[in-house]
Order: structure tokens, then sequence, then C-alpha cells
């Protein structure tokens, strides 16, 4: 799976070339681990993948690892990550009633980036943030980015800045569907 990720930062490869489809939606058991989405910010990026539990107390539970990357040396490092477990039927695409908005956080997480300093401070951090997109979104603005949304509503987010970023939910016609503040996702942003 390291290797997938990182020809997909390297030569840009389509997660969704590799993703199951909806007829997998149930990920039964056997499914091979599929990149789910992925979102790159300058020198740094996350990949979100979905696999099946590799620890002995849970082997079959399936999980969303979401895995943070710095470009250094010409080369793409991954720093870390972490996993939770995934939904029933994790691949379906869900409406804006059942995430109770157009995006809905399920995981975040960061990592240092410059785990090499001498210093206990001034730790660079990379960011992350993992979420569902609502039925009828069609891509999400972050800042001047825009992520298209893969068929089943996943996706990753990363950012370096303290502040983590507002994304903006849009519809096929890149109307806005809503404003989600991942420094407050609790509380709704408005337009």
């Amino acid at each position: 799976m390291r290797e997938l990720c990182l020809r997909l930062l390297r030569d840009g490869a389509s997660p969704a070339a590799d993703a199951p489809g909806p007829a997998d939606s149930a990920a039964p058991a056997g499914f091979p681990d599929a990149l789910l989405s992925h979102d790159i910010d300058g020198d740094i990026a996350v990949v979100s993948v979905l696999r099946r539990g590799s620890d002995v107390f849970r082997p079959d539970e399936v999980m969303i690892e979401g895995l943070t990357f710095q470009f250094r040396g010409g080369e793409w490092m991954e720093l870390g990550g972490g996993a939770g477990s995934a939904p029933d039927r994790p691949l379906d695409r869900r409406s804006e009633d059942e995430l109770g908005g157009p995006l809905r956080v399920y995981a975040s997480g960061r990592t240092v980036r410059n785990a090499d300093r001498l210093l206990p401070w001034g730790a660079k951090w990379v960011n992350q943030a993992r979420l569902r997109a609502a039925d009828g979104v069609a891509s999400i603005r972050i800042g001047s980015r825009l992520l298209a949304v893969p068929e089943h509503g996943h996706v990753a987010i990363v950012w370096g800045s303290r502040r983590a970023p507002v994304l903006e939910a849009l519809d096929a016609d890149g109307g806005v569907r809503g404003v989600l503040d991942l420094e407050h996702p609790a509380v709704p942003a408005h337009a």
C-alpha cells in the first residue's frame, strides 16, 4: 500500500482507479486495500486508504487510514498517520440528512514534520482531516485549491498552517452548498 501511495503522489495516478466500486460497498471479506482520496498542499500531502484491519484482535474490521507525507530531498517521505473504524457500507454515498449537512468530519490528526530538531519547541505540523461529502457535493474548495469529490464521498484534506482551513462544499454547477470551518467543525460557518 505504501508503494501505491507514493506512486499516487509521484505520478498523479487516480485513486478512483484503485478504489472498489459501488458494488463492493460492503467491503467483502478479502477485498484489497484501496486508495480513497488524497490532497497535496505544496510540499505536504495526505492519502486516505480503506483497508482490512491487520490487528490480530480485529482482523475483519474495516478501517480508514490517513497517511501524511512530506516532499523532501526530491522525494515523498511518509511521516505517519492514523486509522479508525469505517462505517457500515463505507463506500455508499450519504445524504445531507444522514450526515447532518453537506460535509461531516469523521477523523483528524497531525504529524510532526521536523522531528529531527534538537529542542522540543518549534515543532511544525502536517494536519489532516478526513470527511464525508453528501450526495450532490461535487467538489470542495480549500482556499485556492479545488478537490473533486469521489463517487463514495470520502475526502482527505491536508494543511500546514496553524489555523485550520475553511472548506466550501460546491455542487456540480459551482454553487456553494455549505461552508465548514475545520477550526471549529461543530459550529457551522456562514458563507
